[in-house]
């Protein structure tokens, strides 16, 4: 049983199978699938056991644009977005809206057989590895946000790393979005990571436009056995700005993920985790920061799945909300039975700086192996007295008190990346949100970047 809010996506793809027609047949497929799925099922529902408190009929019943005809937008100056940071000689790849932009990015050489950049060229010049993978972990049916990303995505970002290959500096992703009028951006992220490879990857999106966007996301991540892939998301955009993500790993035996996202500003975020480990001795740490002002609404969703023995999880998501700002974390660590000598830790810290803000977590274990070490546990709370009182007697004034204590808070999350360069600009760009200001890539001579 559908809604009416699937149904209007309903009749724009049956009026538009001619633009959205692909040669490969695993892209038609998997259209044809999340059709029926979502003609069926539709979308999340307000309310439901994974959408407690995160309205998606709501957001998706406006009138958004949506660029079926996949043309590129004329953009103003955007070098101060394609910044880089120290080692990031691996190359800026620009995604503006859904679509790659060649034009935009700044390609380097990387060892021989490795791709990245369009999704469409990836599909064209590996056909039969871009079939093995696509939509195989975030499958059409999954849910009513993946199957409708599934009907209308055509481009977005694709690495490829083969086996034994490891990338020694990162790879950053500028993904911008840019329209004149009210517009949904689908894109599609695939990165595919081979036995024994190894690189790092930091993704950053921004508004360049006074406008309501809402970003409609899937990111498949396949980390082949003794793989080691480090991912990093900096949300900077607008008030104006939604983003709903779908983020699905799969880990391989002795594999090593870490994860990182960071809601620095926006106006609505929902980002879903889905993490399986198949194979033993693999490790994953997933981390979360959320700087919530104004309005802002930040959900969090995280399923972490141990099927195989001998597997480690670290997961920590913090929040620092201010103002009317509304925050949630719901995270479940699954172990199944034959998930033996499983290692898996969950926590969210959470820190209400006004009376107004609100903060909704359930953190949860569910537990079928007996063999095991797992914690799991919430915090929510204000700054402490003491510790204020503590700066105050040192000269130190109240309100510049009150931003150290909330800037050590955050220390914790920051540090689990380990790209160079990025923790400092964190903390630059976390100081100025604490201050009132607002301090984006956009002006990076400020927070020590590049611009090229």
């Amino acid at each position: 049983m559908n809604d009416n809010n699937a149904q209007q996506y309903i009749e724009l793809f049956l009026e538009s199978t001619d633009i959205l027609t692909s040669s490969l047949p695993v892209i038609e497929q998997s259209r044809k699938q999340a059709f029926d799925y979502l003609q069926k099922e539709g979308l999340p529902r307000f309310k439901s056991e994974d959408y407690q408190r995160t309205n998606i009929p709501v957001i998706l019943e406006k009138d958004w644009g949506i660029n079926l005809n996949h043309l590129n937008f004329p953009l103003r100056d955007i070098k101060g977005f394609m910044c880089s940071l120290p080692g990031t000689d691996s190359g800026s790849h620009c995604i503006v809206n859904d679509s790659y932009r060649k034009d935009l990015s700044r390609i380097e050489h990387l060892p021989e057989g490795v791709f990245a950049g369009s999704l469409i060229e990836f599909s064209q010049k590996y056909p039969d590895v871009f079939e093995r993978y696509y939509a195989s972990i975030a499958k059409p049916d999954h849910d009513g946000l993946v199957a409708l990303n599934t009907m209308f995505a055509q481009d977005g970002f694709v690495l490829y790393v083969p086996k034994g290959v490891m990338i020694e500096r990162p790879i950053q992703i500028v993904q911008l979005l840019s329209s004149s009028v009210p517009l949904m951006a689908i894109r599609r992220n695939l990165v595919i990571m081979e036995e024994g490879s190894a690189v790092k990857m930091l993704a950053c999106e921004h508004t360049l436009d006074d406008i309501d966007f809402l970003s409609l996301q899937v990111f498949e991540i396949f980390a082949g056995a003794n793989s080691d892939f480090e991912l990093i998301e900096m949300e900077e955009s607008s008030a104006k700005t939604n983003r709903i993500s779908s983020l699905h790993l799969l880990q391989k035996g002795n594999s090593r993920v870490t994860l990182n996202g960071y809601t620095l500003n926006n106006g609505l975020s929902r980002n879903n985790y889905y993490c399986k480990f198949t194979e033993p001795h693999a490790e994953l740490v997933l981390g979360g920061l959320a700087i919530g002002t104004d309005k802002q609404h930040i959900d969090n969703y995280t399923i972490i799945d141990h099927s195989a023995t001998d597997c480690y999880t670290n997961e920590l998501f913090k929040y620092v909300l201010s103002d009317t700002s509304y925050g949630v974390f719901s995270g479940r660590i699954l172990v199944e039975r034959d998930a033996q000598k499983t290692k898996a830790y969950q926590s969210n810290r959470n820190l209400l700086l006004s009376k107004t803000a609100r903060m909704h977590s359930k953190p949860q274990l569910e537990i079928y192996a007996d063999d095991v070490k797992c914690s799991h546990g919430m915090t929510t709370g204000q700054l402490s007295d003491d510790a204020l009182f503590y700066l105050r007697q040192r000269g130190i004034p109240l309100k510049d008190a009150r931003m150290m204590l909330s800037i050590a808070f955050t220390e914790e999350v920051i540090n689990l990346g380990h790209i160079e360069g990025v923790q400092e600009r964190l903390h630059k760009i976390i100081e100025a949100r604490f201050r009132g200001e607002s301090l984006q890539c956009s002006h990076c001579n400020k927070c020590g970047a590049v611009i090229r």
